[in-house]
């Protein structure tokens, strides 16, 4: 394509925002199951806990996160995830601030995937002597994961489109691509069209194959 657009700089901006969603999908994943662990938790303290981080997370612009992580964690509270590199410390930071953000959405998807288990199951493990903690990672969690991953698949999907808002903090991967647009106006529209089948490529697979599998593991009621 010319003018600085190569097709190594495509692929590794592309695989700079595969890392950065695999990385950050990981962290969505563990935290939100956590957090879900406590919206049903029988503590009352630990549910005001869980349902006050999605509340607060939820409703708060992924934008608006990434930038605090930069202007207010580095360069106010001198937290540097990576003091050797500026690139590396705000590619973490996008890391913490997607799996913080995508976490509360990962929670509601995995709670409604609890709600949705008949409360004689509860019932009949807490009849054999399971604790809580018990309850949940042998009986509950399997089959909430299992019924939530239609909804589990939409918020991977989000958070693979919503890695482009790494771009604010100087993440290097796709969305930087655009820089390019704008220094060669005449190659705008070959850009935009290699953005939107790259996208495309990352997420319409994906999307088919999680719905496929939602499918075959869905739990018969």
């Amino acid at each position: 394509m010319g003018n600085g657009l190569t097709i190594s700089t495509l692929l590794s901006a592309f695989g700079s925002t595969v890392l950065l969603a695999a990385l950050s999908a990981i962290g969505a994943l563990v935290l939100g199951t956590v957090v879900a662990v406590l919206r049903v938790s029988p503590v009352r303290v630990l549910q005001l806990l869980g349902t006050w981080y999605v509340n607060v997370f939820r409703n708060t612009p992924l934008t608006l996160l990434m930038v605090s992580s930069i202007l207010g964690a580095t360069f106010i509270l001198g937290i540097n995830l990576d003091p050797t590199s500026i690139k590396g410390n705000a590619f973490r930071w996008a890391v913490v601030m997607l799996s913080v953000y995508h976490g509360a959405f990962v929670c509601e998807a995995l709670r409604s995937g609890v709600n949705t288990i008949p409360d004689g199951q509860a019932e009949a493990a807490r009849s054999m002597g399971l604790t809580f903690g018990q309850s949940m990672q042998h009986v509950l969690l399997p089959q909430a994961f299992r019924g939530a991953i239609a909804p589990l698949g939409s918020v991977l999907i989000a958070l693979i489109k919503n890695t482009t808002v790494a771009a604010v903090i100087g993440v290097s991967e796709a969305a930087n691509l655009m820089q390019v647009t704008i220094e060669n106006e005449g190659s705008g529209l070959s850009i935009f069209l290699v953005f939107a089948l790259g996208f495309v490529i990352l997420t319409l697979p994906l999307g088919l194959w999680l719905t496929s599998l939602s499918r075959r593991l869905a739990v018969k009621r």
